[in-house]
């Protein structure tokens, strides 16, 4: 008797194993790339995201890691944010970060249009060290709550976001107003991107059905509805 229990305990133990290992593998991590010009609002959004607070003081960041578990659409995403520098004197760093990111913010600030003019930059840099046509990508335009000082138009971002391929949204990280949306944004974008790519390596086209690399996504339908986020965890 004490021995077949003895066996149903190493059973039990055997599965319980493979069901923790399964779950880890399910943990899909993200890593994600914040970048812009500086005072734009990059680290405002992401620690809002982390920890719910707006930093009301200015602090020019040179590297910040931050993780939060998270679900969207309801798969389950560990967030590897990095929020970068966005002065000129720390560029030679962003080639290094760009070639881990697998998905990127591209912020700029609707209250300063010399911070509107630079995503171009980035979005070229990130291309180029990707070595692709396509990546990733988000336009987030921050700040929409200083309405009065708006120097960039939504109509603006919106049509820079349609030549690049991708999403545009405008966030406040002050009000909280889109800042979860745009980071599971990214995350839909990186898993379509992937997806496609995986179709591609087959030879069966992918999600569009095309035998070719992953094209820009098809923008003309505006902006999806938001997913919810049914559990968040900082890690």
């Amino acid at each position: 008797m004490a021995s077949k229990v003895r066996r149903l305990s190493l059973a039990f133990a055997l599965v319980l194993v493979l069901v923790l290992a399964s779950s880890r593998d399910f943990l899909r991590e993200y890593k994600l790339v914040v970048v812009g010009g500086g005072g734009v609002g990059k680290s405002c959004l992401t620690i809002q995201l982390i920890q719910s607070h707006f930093v009301d003081e200015y602090d020019p960041t040179i590297e910040d890691s931050y993780r939060k578990q998270c679900v969207i659409d309801e798969e389950v995403a560990l967030l590897d944010v990095l929020d970068t520098a966005g002065q000129e004197e720390y560029s030679a760093m962003r080639e290094q970060y760009m070639r881990t990111g697998e998905g990127f913010l591209l912020v700029y600030s609707i209250t300063s249009r010399q911070s509107f003019e630079e995503i171009t930059t980035f979005q070229q840099q990130i291309l180029r060290v990707k070595d692709k046509d396509y990546f990733p990508m988000v336009v987030v335009g921050n700040k929409c709550d200083l309405e009065g000082e708006r120097e960039v138009t939504r109509q603006e971002g919106e049509a820079l976001a349609k030549s690049f391929g991708c999403k545009f949204i405008e966030t406040s990280a002050k009000s909280r107003i889109n800042v979860d949306k745009a980071f599971y944004d990214i995350v839909r974008e990186i898993r379509r991107y992937n997806r496609e790519m995986q179709g591609y390596s087959t030879g069966s086209g992918g999600a569009s059905g095309i035998n070719g690399p992953p094209k820009p996504m098809d923008v003309e339908g505006g902006e999806q509805e938001a997913g919810c986020c049914s559990k968040c965890v900082i890690m």
